[in-house]
C-alpha cells in the first residue's frame, strides 16, 4: 500500500509499522498520537515517517487506517475521521475486545464498513511507547481477524496480507467468540495480576514482603505492569464474559479453599497435576508456534 497511518505509535502500532516496511508492505508510514514526546521519539527511531496530531489530516492521506491505541479512545477516533476517509480506505484495528469495536464502526463509519475489518494481534506486552517497537513482534505469532457481515473480502484480504508479511499467522471468528475466548486466556490473568500486587502494595509491611518476592512473584505479576488505561477500557468493554470468568475463577478458588481447610491432600495434588499437565502441554504448543 501507499500509505499507512498508525493512531497510537507504542509496541503494537509501532511494530507492526516496523515489521510492514521491513516486508516492503508500505511506502509510508504517518504516526497519530497524543504525546508530542512519544511522536518525536517515534520519528527519531525511524518507526514513522512523519507525525500529525490530527486524526482527520492524516487519514485524508491514508490507504489503510490503524487504530492502536486504548479501545476508550477509538470511539473519538472514528467520528473524527469519518467525514475525510477515501472511499478505498481500510480501517483496521489492533483492540483486545472485538464486539465493542464492531459496534463502534457500524456507528461512527456506516459509510466505510465494507472496508472496515476488526483485528487482534496476540503479541502483548508490559512495555509501551514508540521505543518499545520491534520489527520482528509479530514473527509466529497469532493474530484474529473478525470481519463484519458488511466486509468486502478484498479488504480482509488486503488485512490478512499484511500481518502474514509481518510473520503472524492470521485466523478468524465471531466478535462474540473471540471475546469470550480472551475473557479467559488474556483479560481475567491481567485482572487477577493487578488485583494481587495491588493487594501486597496494601499490606502495611509491602516493604517487607517485595523486598522478598522472587521470580515466582514476578513471573505471575509481570502483566501487573501493563498499560492501566488500556486494562481499564479492556475490562469494562468485555465486562460480561469477564464476569462470567472472574464468577468461574471464585468457584474454582472456593473449591481449593476447602480442599486446603480440609487438609486434603490427594484432591490438591491430582488438582495440581491437572493444571501442571494442560500447562506444559499449552507450552509446548505455544513453544512450537501452534
Amino acid at each position: 500500500m501507499g500509505t499507512l497511518v498508525v493512531a497510537g505509535v507504542g509496541l503494537i502500532g509501532g511494530s507492526l509499522a516496523l515489521a510492514a516496511r521491513h516486508a516492503g508492505r508500505v511506502g509510508r508510514v504517518i504516526g497519530v498520537g497524543r504525546s508530542p514526546a512519544n511522536m518525536q521519539r517515534a520519528l527519531e527511531l525511524g518507526v514513522v515517517d512523519e507525525v500529525s496530531h490530527d486524526i482527520a489530516e492524516a487519514c485524508a492521506r491514508a490507504d489503510m487506517v490503524l487504530l492502536a491505541t486504548p479501545v476508550g479512545q477509538m470511539a473519538a477516533l472514528m467520528r473524527a475521521m469519518a467525514p475525510v476517509l477515501p472511499a478505498h480506505t481500510i480501517v483496521t484495528d489492533a483492540g483486545s475486545t472485538k464486539g465493542d469495536v464492531a459496534a463502534l464502526m457500524r456507528a461512527c463509519l456506516p459509510a466505510q464498513l465494507a472496508h472496515c475489518v476488526p483485528a487482534h494481534p496476540i503479541a502483548g506486552s508490559d512495555l509501551s511507547g514508540a521505543a518499545a517497537a520491534q520489527y520482528g513482534l509479530y514473527q509466529n505469532r497469532k493474530v484474529v481477524l473478525t470481519p463484519l457481515p458488511e466486509t468486502a473480502a478484498a479488504a480482509v484480504e488486503a488485512v490478512r496480507t499484511l500481518w502474514q508479511a509481518c510473520g503472524a499467522s492470521v485466523h478468524e471468528m465471531s466478535a462474540a467468540e473471540h471475546d469470550s475466548v480472551f475473557a479467559s486466556v488474556s483479560h481475567l490473568p491481567h485482572v487477577l495480576a493487578f488485583a494481587f500486587v495491588d493487594m501486597i502494595a496494601a499490606h502495611p509491611d509491602a516493604a517487607r514482603r517485595f523486598d522478598f518476592a522472587a521470580t515466582g512473584f514476578r513471573d505471575f505479576t509481570r502483566i501487573a505492569g501493563s498499560h492501566p488505561e488500556m486494562w481499564r477500557d479492556i475490562a469494562l468493554a468485555n465486562r460480561d464474559a469477564l464476569l462470567a470468568e472472574l464468577a468461574d475463577y471464585q468457584a474454582q478458588l472456593a473449591t481449593l479453599e476447602a480442599l486446603i481447610a480440609s487438609a486434603d491432600a490427594d484432591a490438591m495434588q491430582q488438582l495440581f497435576e491437572r493444571a501442571r499437565h494442560a500447562r506444559l502441554a499449552w507450552h509446548q504448543r505455544f513453544v512450537r508456534g501452534n
